[in-house]
């Protein structure tokens, strides 16, 4: 059973979602905070596998409660959820450690999926946002790799181009005719090596340094 807690200082909202989610045979909604510093404190009484939480919230906002979250529970994942598709947020909600983000209009089984492949250490980017983010990598011209990213070895790099392609560890596995177990000890060593604690982060810091483009 995967144990979710949500957040929003909305009452519809959190109900929507506790409802939404509550219907799944294979998900347990533990919890439902109204701001940031209620998540923070839920959390740590509830222990979730996953946490559905809004940017926009008063007092302590979602970007930086993902950002403490992820200090109090590495092995937790974040879904950011939000009415406004702005950059700002996008890449807020990211670099502060979500391994989701998904905009409050999307379809039902968007948010169902987002669980789902967070609780097995994927990431979802909501599809309205994608283009965008794909977009703006494409824009920018890669900065010179720091020492650390020396360290990929060979397979990891192409774990790494897998990631980018949005490939899950089976897919990864099938492709290269290694175990899926052994796929899990790459991602785990390329993202200490690149010094991040999500997928996604691992991808953005990728082509940040031209690792890999989106060409790959």
């Amino acid at each position: 059973m995967i144990r979710v807690v949500v957040a929003d200082d909305q009452e519809a909202a959190r109900e929507g979602m506790r409802l939404l989610l509550s219907g799944e045979p294979d998900i347990e909604v533990v919890g439902a905070a109204v701001d940031g510093a209620d998540l923070l404190a839920l959390a740590r009484r509830r222990r979730p596998d996953v946490v559905f939480t809004d940017i926009r919230m008063p007092g302590l906002d979602g970007i930086e409660a993902i950002r403490r979250l992820s200090g109090l529970d590495p092995g937790l994942a974040v879904i950011a959820v939000t009415t406004f598709d702005l950059d700002e947020y996008l890449f807020g909600a990211l670099q502060a450690g979500a391994v989701g983000f998904v905009l409050k209009d999307s379809a039902p089984e968007l948010f169902v999926d987002a669980v789902r492949l967070a609780h097995r250490g994927q990431g979802l980017i909501d599809p309205q946002v994608t283009r965008r983010l794909v977009t703006r990598f494409a824009r920018t011209s890669p900065r010179p790799a720091p020492p650390e990213l020396a360290l990929l070895t060979p397979r990891e790099t192409e774990v790494l181009r897998g990631l980018a392609r949005g490939l899950a560890n089976a897919e990864i596995a099938s492709e290269f005719g290694i175990a899926v177990g052994t796929v899990k000890i790459h991602v785990e060593r390329l993202l200490a090596k690149l010094g991040v604690a999500t997928r996604v982060q691992a991808v953005i810091q990728a082509h940040k340094y031209g690792v890999v483009t989106w060409d790959d």
